[in-house]
């Protein structure tokens, strides 16, 4: 019996182990597609209209947002919800801490970044990178934070819109892939972009 036992386990844990590294090459393609073509559409949004010194619209939290939504598009953090609710959340608490906390970067940082954890978990908008939206309102450059509540429309909201669009697309070009995860959502992007469902 335990000989069984043992033997049923290395067969599992050898294909577990097996599965998980698995590199499915599909998968790193669109990976690539879609978050080359999003941060490629803000940064080319942001060379038309914003002088290069003045780097205020691609902002460093969209590059994590990427990870999730082109990268593991299948995680609670990395639906729609989560990746707008929880930006404009974080961000409004960002500008909200730099204008009514002293400037004093060990006082007001951390204060950003505990609020618009616990705003975004109390309306479930859970989204890590939100942290780093809400820590760049506090310490971003002068530029960023002249904006004030603007930070949050644009690059904020703005930004996020283009990845989001472009999650839409990249995602879902492929039977192997759906974003949104849930299956109304999907369906009703998918026929409003003329994909089969």
């Amino acid at each position: 019996m335990p000989r069984k036992f043992v033997k049923r386990t290395y067969r599992l844990s050898k294909y577990i182990i097996y599965k998980e590294t698995l590199v499915n090459t599909r998968e790193l393609f669109w990976s690539f597609i879609g978050a080359f073509i999003g941060i490629g559409s803000i940064a080319y949004v942001q060379s038309l209209y914003i002088p290069e010194i003045e780097n205020i619209f691609l902002i460093g939290s969209f590059g994590a947002s990427s990870v999730l939504i082109y990268g593991s598009i299948n995680s609670p953090l990395a639906q729609p919800r989560n990746l707008i609710g929880g930006h404009i959340v974080s961000a409004l608490i960002g500008v909200t801490i730099y204008k009514i906390v002293p400037d004093i970067i060990w006082i007001n940082a951390p204060l950003a970044v505990a609020c618009s954890i616990i705003a975004m978990q109390f309306t479930k908008t859970l989204h890590p990178p939100g942290g780093a939206t809400a820590l760049i309102a506090v310490m971003g450059t002068e530029k960023i934070k002249a904006l004030g509540y603007l930070y949050v429309l644009s690059p904020v909201l703005t930004g996020t819109l283009i990845l989001f669009i472009i999650a839409l697309i990249f995602n879902n070009l492929t039977r192997y892939r759906s974003y949104p995860t849930q299956s109304r959502l999907t369906n009703f992007f998918k026929k409003s972009l003329g994909f089969k469902s």
